[in-house]
């Protein structure tokens, strides 16, 4: 009981020591706030300017749920045709690999000439940064399936489509939900760095105007609202696995 109070609060703990050091260093050192920014001073422009904060951070938190959404049924559509199909595997797998190589704040103007400035290239940036890690652990999952285990469900008189279905596919979903968990963070990821350039609303219109009105503190403030709603994404993702695939982890579980 006392090893899973200690995990539960560990990463508070952590948290709070961490703020504590940085508010400590930047009060011994006398940081100026236009350099980095104390938390105090951070939590304190927060509060000052919470509607502004909290209107762009809506419109980046559903325009990546939008961008996530779409990422997440393509992924698993494209994973499941990759990961049933030796050919498929072999012919797409490399092509999708190297399009994952593509850095992808290279599209955005490429994305603005097509649909403008707006929401269109935020939600196609959430979408192409965060589709691939959905892709390749469905068909990780799918294509990972002992052939042992297919060889008996054949004998038994199943389908190759009710082996995919009925066993493929649940056994795939540790693999999906540990690529949620990673492909929302880069979601968030890809929202703000489209709306640096080619928005004016967001989190990252919101950072960039920032910066050049030189309140840092603001700026901070708008990278700490990013990684909490992408933290909290996270948790909701490890408490839906945690109680959906529960059987995939009991043995690596201590008592």
């Amino acid at each position: 009981m006392k090893q899973k109070t200690l995990e539960r609060w560990s990463p508070w703990v952590l948290l709070v020591l961490s703020i504590l050091i940085w508010e400590g260093l930047c009060r011994a050192f006398n940081v100026s706030e236009f350099v980095f920014p104390s938390p105090s001073r951070i939590a304190q422009q927060t509060i000052e300017f919470k509607e502004v904060i909290a209107g762009h951070a809506w419109r980046t938190f559903w325009v990546t749920m939008v961008g996530f959404g779409i990422a997440i049924v393509v992924g698993v559509l494209l994973g499941f045709v990759i990961g049933s199909s030796r050919l498929a595997y072999a012919a797409v797998y490399p092509l999708m690999t190297a399009f994952n190589a593509l850095p992808k704040a290279a599209f955005v103007p490429i994305l603005v000439v097509w649909f403008g400035i707006g929401i269109g290239p935020a939600i196609l940036t959430a979408f192409l940064i965060s589709f691939f890690p959905i892709m390749v652990n469905i068909a990780t999952g799918l294509a990972t399936l002992e052939p042992e285990l297919e060889d008996v469900l054949r004998v038994l008189g199943a389908k190759r489509w009710d082996v995919l279905v009925k066993v493929g596919l649940p056994r795939s979903m540790p693999y999906f939900y540990g690529s949620l968990k990673v492909a929302i963070t880069l979601a968030f990821v890809g929202t703000t760095v489209s709306e640096m350039t080619a928005s004016n609303e967001g989190i990252g219109y919101l950072l960039i105007s920032a910066g050049s009105a030189m309140q840092m503190g603001l700026a901070f403030s708008g990278l700490v609202v990013v990684g909490a709603m992408a933290m909290v994404m996270y948790e909701l993702f490890s408490y839906i696995e945690k109680h959906t695939t529960g059987w995939a982890h009991r043995g690596s579980q201590g008592e």
